[in-house]
């Protein structure tokens, strides 16, 4: 898998418009320095730049599950909900 993949669309507006960042000077970001690019992205649809990552793959199953309510949160017939 590739850090340099480009995004399809702007996570702020969802416009196509997107261009790589030109950031200007110095970057104190160390993936700068050693010349991987930072991937920095430009919407001009609504004038934002924004800065993707990619962290890292899921546990399977982990995709999918959520959890589960406590019992506190489960209505009850003492709270008005229904046993």
């Amino acid at each position: 898998m590739s850090e340099r993949a480009a995004p399809f669309y702007c996570p702020y507006c969802g416009d196509e418009d997107l261009r790589p960042s030109e950031e200007g000077g110095e970057s104190p970001l160390p993936e700068r320095s050693r010349g991987l690019g930072g991937g920095s992205w430009e919407c001009r649809a609504c004038s934002r730049a924004f800065r993707l990552k990619f962290l890292g793959l899921l546990a399977p199953g982990a995709a999918g599950s959520t959890p589960s309510p406590s019992p506190s949160a489960v209505p009850s017939a003492s709270d008005g909900g229904t046993p």
